[in-house]
């Protein structure tokens, strides 16, 4: 296969590096491997849309360009086997061209739902795109899932990865202000996937960004209730039948809501009455500390994944709207196949005074920090 960059030249950017030497009584670690490799798979729009494999030696991550989104993350299990842990496309064609419920994208302007496709700022309304019922999702009919971003390949001791970004313009979707987005999307050698978001704007403006890959640490060969969850969470957002915020913060004790030990998902499932497509409250206002959200536990694989944020909230989704949906490797996605753990702020915080602010003036800076820590237990 012929890697190539985004000159149209061979870009395999490779580094090994030892770890720095221990006492002569303790092992020398193995040498690490840092890599990445670009190619280009399609054209939208006129622009290049390109694949990018992120490998440490222990695990691979791999991207795109367009939506900004997470493709495949290829992990161990505690036997060392390695299989992709995430519900996916096998082409970039099939993410231009079949409904996508949002694979592995960046979300945006505004992820998740503003009741009624409208919010007022300063006196002026201004009016969405309803793509949800009634409501607004995920930025509109071409949100950020659908835009190609103008990709930069990085690498130094610890990390490697792909730098993007993105010029929405003033009332692109209804969305008022020129916004100026850069992702990082990056691999580190402790098995690390981060995401980072900045954008400023030149007009007063709402945003909410976020990373919506849909994880199965079981391989994709079956749902993910036999997942255990904890979360760091003491209150969550009741929603309404559309799914809309009702405004009020409830304490999480007595209802399927307390993960705050660790939990089966399908129980917690079970008592929901069906699953969970709800914000849990992870900081009453955002600030820029990293906070452990989640940790999850896939027991038969012994697959583990810890999530870090410094945003205020966390939308858990348990995939209750797939059904018989064709994925990639020949597998059919169904109901509960894969959960979303969408870092961001609560939902409809426009439309609610006691949500922490998604308002973004000029002479500010949005950052959004998410980490997805991979491990295994035996």
């Amino acid at each position: 296969m012929k890697y190539t960059s985004i000159l149209g030249i061979t870009a395999i950017l490779s580094m090994a590096f030892s770890c720095s030497q221990k006492p002569t009584q303790e092992p020398i670690k193995e040498e690490i491997n840092l890599m990445i490799k670009a190619q280009q798979v399609a054209e939208h729009k006129g622009q290049p849309v390109f694949h990018y494999v992120l490998d440490n030696g222990t695990m691979q991550v791999e991207l795109s360009n367009y939506g900004g989104l997470v493709h495949k993350i290829i992990a161990p299990d505690k036997n060392g086997n390695k299989e992709n842990i995430t519900l996916t496309f096998d082409t970039v064609e099939e993410y231009l061209s079949k409904p996508n419920p949002f694979f592995g994208a960046t979300a945006g302007r505004v992820a998740n739902r503003i009741a009624d496709a409208e919010f007022t700022l300063d006196g002026t309304k201004y009016t969405l795109a309803k793509t949800n019922g009634d409501n607004h999702l995920h930025g509109g009919v071409e949100g950020f899932n659908k835009k190609v971003w103008t990709p930069e390949t990085y690498s130094n001791d610890s990390t490697v990865g792909v730098k993007m970004t993105y010029l929405s313009v003033d009332g692109e979707e209804g969305y008022p202000g020129n916004l100026e987005t850069t992702l990082w999307m990056e691999l580190t050698t402790d098995n690390s996937l981060r995401i980072r978001f900045e954008s400023t704007t030149d007009k007063k403006t709402i945003l909410n960004l976020t990373n919506h890959t849909y994880f199965n640490l079981g391989g994709m060969k079956r749902d993910v209730t036999d997942h255990e969850f904890q979360f760091w969470a003491d209150a969550y957002t009741p929603v309404d039948e559309e799914l809309i915020p009702t405004g009020e913060v409830k304490d999480v004790t007595g209802t399927p809501f307390d993960f705050r030990t660790p939990k089966i998902l399908g129980d917690q499932i079970a008592a929901n009455g069906g699953g969970f497509d709800h914000n849990m409250i992870m900081k009453m206002e955002r600030t820029p500390e990293m906070k452990h959200f989640v940790r999850i536990k896939h027991p038969e694989s012994g697959r583990v994944m810890d999530m870090y944020s410094d945003n205020a909230g966390v939308q858990f989704y348990t995939a209750n709207f797939l059904s018989n949906f064709s994925g990639a490797d020949g597998k059919t996605y169904d109901i509960h196949w894969g959960f979303c753990l969408e870092s961001q702020n609560w939902p409809d915080a426009i439309n609610h005074d006691n949500f922490p602010s998604p308002v973004l003036n000029p002479g500010e800076k949005y950052e959004h920090t998410i980490e997805y820590r991979f491990s295994v237990e035996k």
